[in-house]
């Protein structure tokens, strides 16, 4: 699953770098919340993109259960001082071995999906599709 923290950048540039990098540490707390076994990793790849990598998941159905779980824990208010910060997120999400047969397939699949999700309003989640797929063959 490759996340991307919605309207992120105008905390950052509204409430400064270290308002913005508490967020981040609040939001990867929630993130390891959501996940549902020890084996499961929360990442942040860098700037507001993060990464949950479910392992041994047995259907795409238990990707869908996490990302709902990531969706509403993100849309409770997160308290950063004296600040109280509203965010979403979009979440692409790729499954092996149908989206990629390595981590950077999958991470790539995943990231396509995730502007799948952004193109679609933000806060929500997409899996990855094919041009064959999107184009219904």
């Amino acid at each position: 699953m490759f996340l991307d923290l919605d309207q992120f950048k105008p905390v950052n540039d509204t409430l400064g770098h270290d308002i913005g990098d508490l967020l981040l540490k609040e939001v990867a707390l929630r993130l390891k919340s959501c996940v549902p076994r020890e084996t499961d990793t929360v990442a942040r790849l860098g700037g507001d993109e993060f990464v949950i990598l479910l392992a041994q998941i047995e259907r795409a159905m238990d990707a869908v259960l996490v990302a709902g779980k990531v969706l509403a824990a993100l849309s409770r208010p997160f308290v950063i001082g004296p600040h109280t910060l509203d965010i979403s997120v979009s979440i692409g999400i790729a499954v092996y071995p149908q989206h990629g047969e390595d981590v950077g397939q999958l991470l790539k699949s995943a990231d396509t999906a995730m502007y799948y999700a952004k193109k679609a309003g933000r806060n929500c989640y997409r899996f990855f599709r094919t041009v064959t797929e999107s184009a219904g063959a």
